[in-house]
């Protein structure tokens, strides 16, 4: 019986404690089943921002942008009507010739701006700003396709200097666009808004949205805080890309869009005249400036280390083959100047019809210094240098100041010897005497005059009553 009762026991405890021998320990079964952030709760729960974050980043909204649906906005629809007419009807001519230039840059633009996660339509904001000229000037002095002043494009990575203005750039000023709309957009939160701050200033946006009380764009259309052009801008680029996707509906027929852009890239060590590059790569002087926007001079600019020129697409290998036949010294012109006595850098860019600006930026000087009698400068070759609008806004500015100048020195130099004797000396000699003059003949005059006429009629009395005595007497 005793044995029984041990095998009895034995057993009860082979089925209590089989079920953890089968399946292990909770540590070892945690540890043989699927990682733990995939099936515990507290892991998911950390893993499940990042997803949110991730969405946040890529935003989705870019493909959808907000700038679609205004049509439930009836100042909005007010406003894009508007925009359309003037487009249609005010500047028709000029809005069919933008259409065209637009087959030039619409493919390439709108690639970049994808790549940047900024919504594709809004290419046609060049459009609105510049019809897509990447030589467009403002009077504001902003240039290029989409308009960069220079404060902003600089912040954007545009180079700007005396060899070449990169805003004129189709590829570089569309990064830059793309960037800057991006950094409004996250700032906003409204494509909206953003284009709207891309036209006015972010600063002036943001207070225009604090005085009104309002997070949306077409709220700010019924307020004095932000001006007519900014109201305008929103609307007239939903009219432009409205009117671009379908040109035939609005009347646009027949439009002849330019062939896309397309081009090879060379790498230039050393500067290189645009002729010369013409020439290497069998085509002209106009299709390299056109390739090369950017260039505002003869040549490629000098003092970097390597420049990339764009060439007619297919011609590479031949422009490389041309070129490495030209000696480095033929590549790049300029006229050699030798100081004389007493040049300054003034008196050489007067004699040579220049402004201070251009020799400076041409000898890579920072500032005017003086000359050594026999030194070398380098000057623009006359047949091929030609100032652009920058070159005649710096030397009107020039002018301007020189011509100030000489007024302030005249002004300085009037009173110290005129000014100053006339108002000592007209009152002490002139003011007494006249006074004392005038009064005394005034005086005697006045008792001249009295006694006058008062003795004529007592003279006319006497006569006359003796007359009637004596006819009464005969």
């Amino acid at each position: 019986m005793g044995k029984l009762r041990l095998l009895a026991v034995l057993c009860f405890m082979m089925l209590l404690f089989a079920p953890l021998y089968a399946y292990g320990s909770p540590e070892e079964k945690s540890a043989d089943s699927q990682p733990p952030p995939l099936i515990s709760e507290k892991p998911a729960e950390k893993t499940e921002p990042v997803i949110i974050k991730t969405e946040v980043e890529i935003k989705p909204a870019a493909v959808e942008p907000e700038i679609v649906p205004y049509k439930s906005n009836p100042l909005a629809v007010k406003a894009v009507e508007k925009s359309t007419a003037y487009f249609t009807e005010g500047v028709r001519k000029n809005f069919a010739m933008w259409l065209s230039r637009s087959g030039k840059y619409v493919e390439l633009m709108k690639e970049i701006l994808k790549n940047k996660n900024v919504p594709e339509d809004i290419v046609f904001l060049s459009l609105v700003e510049s019809g897509f000229n990447p030589y467009a000037y403002s009077v504001a002095r902003a240039a290029g396709p989409w308009q960069f002043i220079s404060a902003t494009a600089k912040r954007y990575g545009l180079v700007i200097d005396w060899w070449r203005d990169e805003r004129r750039d189709p590829v570089k000023s569309t990064v830059a666009a793309a960037n800057y709309l991006s950094d409004l957009y996250e700032m906003f939160g409204s494509w909206n808004l953003a284009m709207a701050a891309y036209n006015a200033g972010e600063g002036k946006i943001l207070k225009a949205l604090k005085h009104s009380k309002s997070d949306d764009y077409w709220a700010l259309l019924n307020t004095s805080h932000i001006k007519s052009e900014t109201k305008n801008y929103v609307p007239r680029f939903i009219a432009a890309s409205t009117i671009a996707a379908n040109p035939e509906e609005f009347g646009f027929i027949n439009i002849e869009y330019h062939q896309p852009l397309n081009y090879d890239e060379v790498k230039v060590n050393v500067p290189i005249d645009l002729e010369v590059a013409a020439k290497c790569a069998d085509t002209t002087v106009e299709t390299i400036k056109e390739l090369n926007p950017e260039l505002r001079r003869w040549s490629t600019p000098p003092g970097i280390p390597v420049y990339i020129l764009r060439i007619p697409s297919g011609t590479k290998e031949i422009f490389q083959e041309n070129l490495d036949g030209i000696p480095e010294d033929e590549r790049f012109t300029v006229t050699a100047y030798t100081v004389k006595k007493g040049d300054t850098i003034e008196k050489i860019a007067k004699k040579s019809g220049l402004s201070v600006k251009t020799v400076l930026a041409l000898n890579s000087m920072e500032r005017v210094k003086p000359l050594r009698t026999g030194a070398g400068i380098t000057l623009p070759p006359k047949e091929k240098f030609q100032p652009d609008r920058e070159d005649r806004y710096d030397n009107r500015k020039a002018s301007k100041k020189i011509t100030t100048k000489k007024l302030n020195n005249k002004k300085v130099a009037v009173p110290k010897k005129v000014a100053v004797p006339k108002k000592v000396a007209v009152p002490k000699k002139a003011a007494v005497p006249k006074k004392a003059v005038v009064s005394k003949k005034a005086a005697v005059s006045k008792k001249a005059a009295v006694s006058k006429k008062a003795a004529v009629p007592k003279k006319a009395v006497v006569t006359a009553l003796n007359k009637k005595k004596t006819v009464v007497n005969d």
